[in-house]
């Protein structure tokens, strides 16, 4: 384990590096001055070039890309030129935001996928099977920026449920505050609980089709001890690492929800920075994301360790021996 864990530290250091690269020079082929933008259509020329020159726009590109390195190895993100406060100050404001959007869609995607697949695996071949099945296949192609939108013309401006935009706060009310959740949350989880169900399904058939559930059945244990004792015990393992990719995407994947709901998060703050070329923002913020990925995907394969000890580390890794 320890060999591992120390294997899988040195890969975080290449995929960071990777990630940065791809991150700094995307920035810079946006399109428009980034000065010209901040500044506004009133500044004149002169005031875009000494602020190109305040934020190092002049150097050259491999200066600029040197301090950058060296501001992400010192923990440095600056500060942001759009909203003139330290963008760690911003990360730790709007990152519990996503955090809570992403762990309530989770929550709605397991409790509603897994069992689904259960269900699907124990019906198999029956009209129950088939329509999960085909309610997977639709969940995981639906493009969530559609149904974001879909879902606030129907229960928002159509039928008046639940808020079309924003984040309720606690002090109006937990209530105010789930009304505000429930959709962005809905509209997240689709691509998960399809995800979910389809894996399950197959793990739980995969399952039951043991000699030793054939045995528990033949003696006379009810269904349900069965399928929720023996079976679904032993399908769990693959679900685990589904979970765990599953959240860090959501954590990524928050960009176009949070967009479309308004939900004060990591993926507005991307997006927000992104109209305003404030690429110092869109630079941390990705770097930030990418690290909890990482983590997260680490802990998994801990996880995945602890749920089946006979796994090989190695070779789920990639490593190999």
């Amino acid at each position: 384990m320890k060999g591992f864990l120390y294997k899988r530290m040195l890969q975080l250091i290449p995929t960071l590096l990777i990630v940065a690269i791809i991150v700094f020079f995307i920035t810079r082929m946006l399109p428009g001055d980034p000065a010209a933008v901040m500044l506004g259509p009133q500044a004149s020329a002169q005031d875009i070039a000494e602020y190109s020159e305040k934020l190092g726009l002049n150097e050259p590109l491999h200066k600029q890309f040197f301090d950058y390195l060296i501001s992400l190895a010192t923990f440095d993100f600056g500060n942001s030129l759009t909203y003139n406060r330290p963008i760690m100050d911003l990360i730790i404001e709007r990152f519990p935001n996503t955090i809570i959007l992403a762990v309530s869609a989770l929550l709605i995607a397991v409790m509603i996928g897994v069992p689904a697949g259960i269900i699907a695996a124990r019906k198999q071949n029956t009209i129950i099977d088939y329509s999960v099945t085909t309610l997977s296949l639709i969940g995981v192609s639906m493009p969530i920026f559609w149904l974001g939108v879909m879902l606030v013309l129907y229960f928002s401006v159509n039928l008046g449920w639940f808020p079309a935009t924003g984040m309720g706060s606690l002090e109006e009310g937990f209530g105010n505050f789930i009304r505000h959740l429930i959709l962005p949350s809905v509209a997240l989880a689709t691509i998960p609980t399809a995800e979910f169900a389809r894996i399950i399904r197959s793990s739980m058939l995969e399952t039951i089709s043991q000699d030793y559930i054939k045995t528990a059945r033949s003696k006379g244990l009810k269904e349900f001890k069965v399928i929720n004792k023996h079976a679904f015990k032993n399908a769990l393992t693959p679900l685990l690492t589904v979970i765990g990719l599953q959240f860090s995407g959501l954590l990524g994947g928050a960009v176009l929800t949070e967009t479309i709901f308004s939900w004060p998060g990591m993926g507005l703050l991307i997006v927000d920075a992104i109209e305003k070329r404030d690429f110092v923002v869109v630079q941390s913020t990705v770097i930030f994301i990418a690290v909890i990925y990482v983590v997260i995907n680490l802990i998994v394969d801990i996880l995945y360790k602890v749920v089946n000890p006979k796994v090989n580390l190695d070779s789920n890794s990639g490593g190999g021996k």
